[in-house]
C-alpha cells in the first residue's frame, strides 16, 4: 500500500456533484445552515448531513452552533485557494458545466472567494501592491515589505491586530477565472473589509458578486496604481 498524502480520498470527497455544490456555495465566505446546503446541493437535508459529516470528518468543513442552527463554513483558507485553483484548472481544460452568461462576467470582474476578493479587481490589486513595491514575491511565498505596512496603516488596516492571527498574513491565490494571482491571507480579507467600510464596494445579495460603484472602482485603481486598462 502506498504512503503518504492520500489525494484519491480528497479527490473523491470533493468530486461528488452534491458536495462539489456545497464546497462550492461555502465559496462565499458566509456560513450557510444544513437545509441551505441540501438547496444548493440539489439533495434532500437527510443527503446533506451525510456529505456534510464526510467533509467535516476530512477536516474540510467546520461547524457552529447559535440556537437551533447548525452553520458550515469552509475549514480555512487553505480550502478555498484549493477550491479556486480546481475551478481554474477546470476552466482552463474547457471543463465547464453551463455556458456563461451576464452573471458570468460580474463575476470575473470582482467577486469574494472565501474571505479575500478575487476577479479581475482582485488581480489587478495584486499587481498594482507588486509593482509599487508593497509586496515581494521570493521562492513562491509573498510578504509585505516595509514601505507596503506603511501603506497598509495609512489605508486604515490594523496591521497589530493581523499580526496575532494564526493566519498568514499574506498567500497567492490562483484566480480561476484569470489564472492569475489575486491576495489572500488576512491582509487579504482586511482589504476587502475595509473596501465595504469605504463605501466602494459592497456583496450582491445571494452571490459571490462583489460590485465597486464607479467612484469605488475609479479610487480602487487610483490606490494601488494600477489603470483602468490594466484591470
Amino acid at each position: 500500500m502506498k504512503e503518504g498524502p492520500d489525494i484519491a480520498l480528497l479527490g473523491s470527497l470533493i468530486g461528488d456533484p452534491a458536495r462539489a455544490n456545497i464546497l462550492t456555495a461555502l465559496m462565499s465566505g458566509k456560513a450557510l445552515t444544513a437545509s441551505e446546503l441540501a438547496s444548493e446541493a440539489g439533495v434532500t437535508v437527510q443527503t446533506a448531513s451525510s456529505h456534510l459529516k464526510k467533509l467535516q470528518d476530512a477536516h474540510l468543513l467546520r461547524q457552529r452552533k447559535q440556537g437551533r442552527h447548525r452553520y458550515f463554513t469552509l475549514a480555512d483558507d487553505e480550502v478555498g485557494s484549493v477550491l479556486e485553483a480546481m475551478m481554474g484548472l477546470a476552466a482552463g481544460r474547457g471543463l465547464v458545466r453551463t455556458r456563461t452568461g451576464p452573471k458570468d462576467e460580474a463575476l470575473r470582474r470582482a467577486r469574494v472567494c472565501y474571505n479575500h476578493l478575487a476577479g479581475d479587481l482582485g488581480v489587478a490589486i495584486y499587481d498594482g501592491m507588486i509593482s509599487r513595491g508593497y509586496l515581494a514575491e521570493t521562492d513562491g511565498d509573498v510578504d509585505l515589505t516595509g514601505v507596503g505596512k506603511e501603506f497598509a496603516a495609512r489605508f486604515g488596516v490594523d496591521l497589530e491586530v493581523l499580526s496575532k492571527s494564526r493566519r498568514p498574513m499574506c498567500r497567492s491565490c490562483l484566480d480561476w477565472s484569470s489564472r492569475r494571482t489575486h491576495l489572500a491571507g488576512s491582509l487579504g480579507t482586511a482589504l476587502l473589509n475595509r473596501f465595504y467600510d469605504l463605501g466602494w464596494a459592497s456583496r450582491v445579495d445571494g452571490s459571490r458578486v462583489v460590485k465597486f460603484s464607479a467612484r469605488g472602482e475609479r479610487l480602487l485603481l487610483a490606490e494601488f496604481g494600477v489603470s483602468a486598462r490594466t484591470a
